[in-house]
């Protein structure tokens, strides 16, 4: 079934590490530090006689992986642990993230979608004051619950302009990582603009400068992985989120990787394949770890990209069309498995529909937790799709509406049947049917040709032309993955129905949050480092004559409510 290729990756188990362990575990291989002249092969599983039938989570997020950009999807890029995990395992070909960082993530660790958090547009920006808000319960959290071990290395990008932001503060027992969407790999330095530049590695709620010691960032959460896994106890249930900078511009990576892409002409392209093999180098070194430490037997690993390629970057989705930041398949559809000794049917290939809200209540339900029953939320429990292949709960995914992006300036609600204004950025799948309004983005297929410097003219032949003015498409994703039969003047009915369902989901949508920049978030101000920068306003707080007496007899109440902090939804001015 053509709707095989939907290999949508949430779970990136991006685990790179070549290098020493900066925080040396005793009993640590060279092997399993990922030293070079390591060893190849993998360790005997440690079994360790789990004190508790809950599975050790473990969840890898890629960022910027394109749908072609893995072994086995064609890529001239080598990724043999890839490729072994997910033949060993369940590949997902009919799998949906989100087309960038930040809404893939909230939707990953609330399992709600855009339009339930406030989030729907863009992405949280260093300068914003805003964060995924407080009220949401986050996946760490649930499993803390239920007595697990909760670490989070890589990138968070949900927001940190307060404290109660913080990974920390929403469910992880540790954080080591950057807080910003992107920097240098080596520095951990992140320019926002001109004189707005900061310094972007955490340890917990503290910059990391004790850590900073030039070392890649792939090689350095690996090394922090190997060891968490080294210093827990293994009969104590884990949850690792463990999300990778890579393969994320700026495209640098050791020079070593570099020496077997010598072939590929297109310098970013080149790059690009560097940083990924020494993902995927990660990723056996975190796999090693695993075995070792008597965590594997007993574990479920989930690998996804965040969203899709950014062909400019050197990232590739062909045979799909569109790239990062656009609704095409290319911006939406990952590349993603799960491997486990725990699933029934191994060696399979799942065509069923997934979306990374999924993850949340299934892997709270692996882990013997409990859903509020007043939590509305987008995903679905699908272990059973994915481990015995029975059929997806999932029938329908909204992809996102997006009211503050109405660039399609031919737009209309007469466009859409007075249902629905097609100037708004929107897109649904419904069982076979995709519906897109307003401009989903970059909507070119950009073939493996296109990175020879041989010249563009392949790239050319690709490009779309359509007609001006359109803003409504639809396509039969099933018969039709690579989006290039229109269908909507064929099938209005269809069209309309679509429509009534966004229009049915755009009832339940809270505001959005984008808030405008705060100059108050300049590094400058915070020691050169960016972080939480937020204070509620003095004048707030300034209480009137009869609340100045109440407050002096309540002194010694009001000092222990001032450390403990308030309660405060993560809003712009408190």
């Amino acid at each position: 079934m053509l709707a095989g290729g939907f290999l949508a990756g949430c779970f990136v188990l991006s685990l790179l590490g070549s290098a020493h362990l900066a925080w040396e575990p005793e009993g640590v291989s060279p092997a399993a530090r990922g030293e070079e002249g390591a060893e190849e092969g993998e360790p005997p599983a440690a079994s360790s006689s789990s004190s508790s039938s809950q599975p050790h989570l473990i969840f890898i997020l890629a960022d910027d992986q394109g749908f072609r950009d893995v072994g086995y999807h064609g890529s001239e890029i080598r990724t043999p642990t890839l490729d072994k995990l997910a033949a060993e395992g369940v590949k997902l070909e009919n799998y949906y993230v989100q087309p960038m960082c930040t809404p893939s993530r909230s939707q990953f660790i609330t399992g709600k979608y855009q339009i339930h958090t406030g989030l729907q547009h863009s992405v949280i920006r260093p300068t914003q004051p805003n964060c995924l808000p407080l009220d949401n319960a986050t996946l760490p959290q649930k499993l803390k619950e239920v007595g697990y071990s909760t670490h989070m290395v890589g990138k968070w990008h949900l927001g940190f302009y307060r404290r109660e932001c913080m990974p920390t503060q929403r469910g992880f027992d540790s954080f080591f990582g950057s807080l910003l969407g992107s920097g240098d790999y080596y520095t951990h330095y992140k320019c926002d603009s001109p004189r707005m530049c900061g310094y972007d590695l955490y340890e917990n709620d503290n910059a990391a400068w004790e850590h900073d010691n030039g070392m890649y960032s792939t090689q350095m959460y690996t090394q922090r992985v190997q060891h968490i896994l080294a210093s827990h106890n293994p009969r104590k249930p884990i949850f690792l989120y463990i999300a990778y900078q890579a393969v994320h511009s700026p495209l640098q990576a050791p020079g070593k990787y570099y020496e077997r892409y010598r072939s590929i002409n297109n310098i970013n392209r080149r790059r690009y394949a560097a940083m990924l093999a020494c993902l995927d180098e990660a990723i056996h070194n975190v796999t090693f770890a695993l075995k070792k430490y008597g965590y594997y037997n007993n574990s479920v690993i989930i690998y996804s990209s965040d969203n899709g390629g950014q062909p400019t970057a050197g990232g590739n989705n062909w045979p799909l069309r569109g790239s990062k930041g656009s609704y095409w398949e290319g911006g939406i559809r990952a590349v993603g498995f799960v491997h486990s000794p725990l699933l029934r049917n191994k060696g399979s290939v799942c065509t069923e529909l997934i979306h990374i809200t999924d993850w949340f209540p299934t892997l709270i339900t692996l882990a013997e937790g409990q859903i509020d029953e007043d939590t509305q939320l987008d995903g679905y429990d699908v272990w059973e799709t994915l481990s015995e292949g029975r059929r997806s709960p999932r029938v329908d995914i909204l992809h996102n509406i997006d009211p503050i992006y109405t660039k399609a300036k031919n737009g209309s609600w007469a466009a859409g049947f007075g249902i629905w204004n097609t100037a708004i950025q929107s897109a649904i799948r419904v069982n076979h049917w995709k519906l897109l309004t307003g401009n989903p983005g970059y909507s070119d297929w950009v073939p493996p040709q296109s990175f020879s410097n041989v010249g563009s003219s392949r790239w050319h032949n690709e490009r779309v032309s359509w007609t001006a003015g359109k803003t409504v498409w639809l396509f039969n994703i099933t018969a039709d993955p690579y989006e290039r039969v229109d269908l909507s003047r064929k099938y209005p009915e269809v069209v309309k129905q679509l429509l009534r369902r966004l229009s049915q989901f755009n009832k339940t949508a809270v505001p959005v949050r984008y808030p405008p920049k705060d100059p108050r978030s300049n590094p400058n101000f915070n020691g050169g480092v960016w972080g939480p920068w937020f204070k509620e306003d003095e004048r707030k707080k300034k209480p009137n004559k009869k609340a100045a007496d109440k407050q002096k007899q309540n002194k010694a109440k009001k000092k222990s409510n001032r450390k403990k902090g308030h309660s405060v939804d993560c809003l712009v001015g408190g």
